[in-house]
């Protein structure tokens, strides 16, 4: 008799605490049959994440009272083509080669990359203040990219303005990091601000300070309008990266149009994009379409140019399933060589890439 209290008490404890907390369960998986054509080689590749990034991923709420909840989120990126997870970067600094002397910077075979909670890794404390967010997650400069691009910053439609600066730790997300956002009741004004860390030896060297940086976000979103500016600044020894746009988009109903610019430096080039985009719901699909350039300014040598045009279909089997295409092709000019979907091409010609895939979210 007294173990079956004791196993009532202890249910019922569970049951309090359930009803004040949550853990969710939820992830994407998108498979991607992805054909590349350049004019040196082309690409046949089954791949992932064509729609959305595919990923596996833990979220967690408690009430705390009074108005306030402390939240987890983890969040993994999965290779679902071949298994794999995603690698992730802990100092916001690119990797150095490896060097066989003394074992650093050992690459990773194929195969063996493990999970990494890569996309986010946060905890956060949240009220009528606003939220307090602390780990790895998007930097306040990569949204208006995504966000105000039609395609969402996924597959082979993927705007210019992010292709050309991909490659830069902090270009879409931040280790590190000490992140606030602004409450939901301010009448339509949103923002945020990110500073994060390089974590290197406080010794006085010329690193010391890489992979540091601070961005802000400000927007603001009524009705069919919503526009945000962004300004960011991360710390290189090598030249400070500075990542800055503007972006917007008006839903008119039957379309909803969307551009954005953008002006980045790294050291001494600097880079400059923009695009111009719709999404036009047709049935249980939609229409995608955009267009961007990005040019790079090499100063005595010229500039280096790319020009893309990106058309797609998706439709929705269900809330959950759909189907999609993408086609799109870049022009180069003399400076630029910049291929889609692993084929590669010469300087000054074209490439182009198409993407036909599913994708299921649970």
């Amino acid at each position: 008799m007294k173990k079956s209290l004791i196993a009532l008490a202890v249910l019922a404890a569970a049951g309090a605490a359930s009803a004040q907390s949550s853990v969710t369960l939820f992830g994407v998986v998108d498979a991607t049959l992805a054909f590349g054509r350049g004019s040196l080689t082309d690409s046949t590749q089954l791949t992932n994440s064509g729609y959305n990034s595919s990923r596996l991923g833990f979220r967690g709420t408690e009430d705390l009272g009074g108005g306030m909840s402390a939240s987890f989120w983890l969040e993994a990126g999965v290779n679902n083509d071949n298994g794999q997870g995603t690698a992730t970067n802990s100092n916001n600094q690119l990797v150095g080669a490896f060097n066989a002397a003394t074992g650093a910077n050992a690459p990773v075979r194929a195969g063996t990359q493990g999970l990494t909670f890569n996309r986010r890794s946060t905890v956060s404390l949240a009220g009528g203040w606003g939220e307090l967010r602390l780990g790895r997650d998007y930097t306040p400069q990569f949204w208006n990219l995504t966000v105000f691009d039609p395609f969402g910053t996924n597959g082979v439609g993927t705007t210019q303005t992010l292709n050309a600066i991909s490659g830069m730790p902090t270009a879409v997300r931040a280790s590190n990091g000490i992140g606030y956002f602004l409450p939901g009741n301010l009448g339509g004004f949103y923002g945020q601000v990110q500073y994060y860390l390089g974590e290197n030896p406080e010794n006085g060297a010329a690193t010391e300070d890489d992979g540091r940086g601070l961005g802000v976000r400000l927007g603001f979103a009524n009705g069919p309008f919503n526009v945000a500016l962004a300004v960011s600044r991360t710390d290189y020894a090598a030249g400070d990266f500075k990542q800055n746009n503007l972006g917007g988009q008006w839903d008119f109903g039957m379309a909803k149009l969307m551009g954005h610019i953008s002006r980045d430096k790294l050291g001494t080039v600097d880079g400059k994009g923009w695009l111009i985009g719709a999404l036009v719901p047709v049935g249980a699909g939609e229409i995608r379409v955009a267009f961007s350039r990005y040019t790079l300014d090499l100063g005595a040598i010229g500039d280096s140019e790319a020009k893309k045009l990106a058309i797609g279909y998706v439709h929705n089997l269900s809330k959950r399933t759909a189907v999609y295409t993408t086609y799109a092709r870049v022009r180069n000019n003399d400076l630029s060589a910049f291929s889609l979907n692993g084929a590669t091409t010469g300087f000054g010609t074209s490439s182009s890439g198409l993407d036909i895939g599913v994708r299921h979210s649970f």
